[in-house]
């Protein structure tokens, strides 16, 4: 028989297909699975049209054999098969889909629009069944179309062309037969050939097929004695071939939750996301509208070993119509709900021949947009009615929350702010941001906040003095982006954040403290001036401190950059010019300290005056948690102090 050959435009698909297109050849079991599932479903909706009685879909099933000695890999099911035309039409014209034709009918009676409803067409691109040449150099396809007598089969060798001609076949149905390629250098095309292999690939892609996939496995034998009787001629072999059904056909996201239990979700959580402990909360919902979808998602208790490695890969499983299309699909999950697991399933996306690669539309921006909402409520619903499994939670994925906040100029800010929290001077616990504006102190106009190393340190501040002595809540943070994150925030319920390092706090003080700080200033003025100059340019002020009660020092920030944020960023492994905060040195204008230095200026001795305020400016900084710019000198000048 005369070799038909592929349309021009065809080919170059074909090539293209084999390859290019598919980024696993794996998945090309996925996807002669996915059509014998469609083949099933067509005659399923046939018969119900016909008013067959006593159908069930436990009357069909698909399956996989394999022969190792001949390279043979072989799918077949008792679906609706094709007749010579469809074979022809269907694999002769790469891209014509019959499957989307079918699904296209109009049903014409009730029980058969029930029918086509409840069936999920998956191949609806015509184009899945040519992946099987990235893996195999010839295939053959037999098939019987239902209501037909005669058999045909379909054979091609890839782009040079086909043939199709009468054939043997009894059952109504399609089977399919690779021939595996050899190995490469590069690539292993034997596993394709392994029982296990193949029962792991339909668990990874086609775990949810509605029909049963079934496949002959070496198994244990029941029968079979201990050790003692291997010498036994006539024991029972421990190994035995025996069919097994390789796919579970019922999603748990496609039951109605209410008939799930906890330990079910515990799991399929466990099984499906390698976790040994449950999840800190379960979401599972299904959305039905221009784009219907069900989503099961998870979210941790626990931070993966691998989260903050750039290898970690974040996104949920996707999807169509229980197929599995992507095992990580990102763009369903910002990044700052990277710790979000689980799976969405849509038959309503757009994809791309190769099912694969999503068009980056509005169906799947449309999901994107609405799992972001339900993740936010459902941590807030978390936050509000179950504290300590949050903050379990909190403490394994905060930080993710806070570089979501900083992260994009602050795009997710409004999403995110609710569910920060961060330790409060007054409640020495974790508390929200919401919780700290309910109990802020009436006419208090700012968020305060102080940054450090550790809650005993800020603890300890000298710059929280005034705002603890006046009652002011601090929030205490202690996370290189817990200031910067605030920052981007600029303001929470229309109360901007301030710093206790800040050059203004913004307290009242009585017009009689005014007046003394005013008076002091004065007589102070020049002494302030020369231990500016004496600095050499280190500080763009020295001033009397209103902030200050029991310390002697301290450091305080003009506009712009703050000392924590210079620390956080000169610590970063970026370039080698450093940057720097505008520092203003602050003196408690009643301590005994001052006094002494303003006789010391007053009896002329200059060189000692400069030794003071070097020692001061580097006591500001060690409390500040910073470097001493020259040690040697600073501990001369101790030393000269103690002699």
């Amino acid at each position: 028989m005369a070799k038909k050959q592929f349309k021009a435009e065809s080919k170059r698909l074909l090539d293209m297909m084999i390859n290019s297109i598919y980024t696993h050849n794996e998945i090309f079991l996925r996807e002669l699975i996915s059509n014998a599932s469609d083949a099933i479903d067509k005659l399923y909706y046939k018969k119900i049209t016909e008013n067959e009685t006593g159908l069930s879909r436990d009357d069909f099933a698909i399956k996989i054999e394999t022969d190792k000695e001949k390279r043979l890999l072989r799918i077949s099911d008792n679906g609706i098969g094709m007749s010579k035309s469809e074979l022809e039409d269907n694999l002769g014209t790469i891209a014509k889909s019959g499957s989307l034709m079918f699904k296209s009918q109009e049903s014409e009676t009730e029980d058969s629009k029930k029918a086509m409803e409840d069936i999920d067409i998956i191949g609806q691109f015509g184009v899945g069944f040519y992946s099987a040449f990235m893996v195999s150099d010839s295939i053959s396809v037999i098939s019987k179309a239902y209501g037909e007598e005669k058999a045909y089969i379909w054979e091609s060798h890839g782009v040079d062309g086909y043939t199709v001609k009468e054939n043997e076949r009894q059952e109504t149905g399609t089977e399919v037969t690779l021939h595996i390629k050899p190995n490469t250098e590069e690539e292993n095309y034997d596993k394709y050939l392994e029982e296990y292999t193949i029962a792991g690939l339909v668990k990874k892609y086609s775990d949810y097929v509605r029909y049963p996939i079934k496949m002959m496995m070496e198994t244990p034998n029941p029968k079979a004695g201990g050790e003692d009787e291997d010498k036994n001629e006539d024991a029972e072999p421990k190994m035995i071939m025996q069919e097994k059904t390789l796919n579970s056909m019922v999603p748990l996201w496609k039951r109605n939750k209410n008939d799930i239990t906890k330990e079910e979700y515990d799991s399929f959580y466990r099984d499906k996301f390698f976790d040994f402990v449950e999840p800190a909360k379960v979401i599972h919902s299904s959305v039905e509208g221009v784009t219907s979808y069900t989503a099961l998602m998870f979210i941790s208790k626990n931070q993966p070993y691998d989260y903050y490695m750039k290898d970690y890969k974040k996104g949920l499983k996707l999807y169509s119509s229980g197929v599995m299309i992507m095992e990580n699909c990102s763009e369903l999950l910002p990044d700052c709900f990277g710790f979000v697991k689980g799976l969405v399933d849509s038959q309503d996306l757009s994809l791309n021949i190769s099912r694969e690669i999503l068009q980056h539309d509005r169906q799947l921006k449309a999901i994107a947009r609405r799992l972001e909402k339900k993740i936010q409520s459902e941590l807030l619903a978390l936050l509000n009615n179950d504290r300590q499994t949050y903050e379990e939670f909190y403490q394994s994925f905060g930080l993710t929350l806070k570089f979501g906040v900083y992260n994009d100029y602050g795009q997710k800010k409004e999403l995110l702010q609710d569910l920060l929290l961060f330790h409060s001077s007054k409640e020495n616990k974790l508390v929200t941001l919401k919780e700290y504006i309910e109990r802020m102190k009436d006419g208090q106009q700012h968020i305060y906040f102080a940054s450090g190393e550790s809650i005993a340190k800020i603890d300890k501040m000298p710059q929280t003095e005034v705002l603890k002595e006046k009652g002011f809540e601090i929030l205490y943070l202690t996370e290189n982006v817990d200031e910067f994150a605030l920052r981007m925030m600029m303001n929470y319920d229309g109360k901007d954040f301030k710093s206790v390092s800040d050059g203004d706090l913004d307290i009242s003080i009585s017009e009689e403290e005014k007046e003394k700080t005013k008076q002091k200033e004065e007589e102070m003025k020049e002494l302030l001036s020369f231990m500016k100059d004496s600095l050499e340019g280190k500080v763009k002020e020295v001033k009397l401190s209103e902030r200050l009660k029991s310390h002697p020092v301290c450091l305080s920030t003009g506009s712009g950059l703050s000392i924590e944020m210079e620390k956080v960023i000169n610590s970063m492994p970026v370039g080698e010019e450093k940057v720097s905060a505008e520092k203003i040195l602050e003196i408690n204008k009643d301590h005994e300290v001052l006094d002494v230095i303003k006789k010391t200026f007053d009896a002329g001795d200059i060189d000692k005056v400069k030794l003071y305020t070097n020692l001061l400016y580097n006591q500001a900084l060690l409390i500040e948690g910073m470097t001493v710019e020259d040690p040697i000198e600073f501990s001369n000048n101790v030393c000269s102090l103690i002699k």
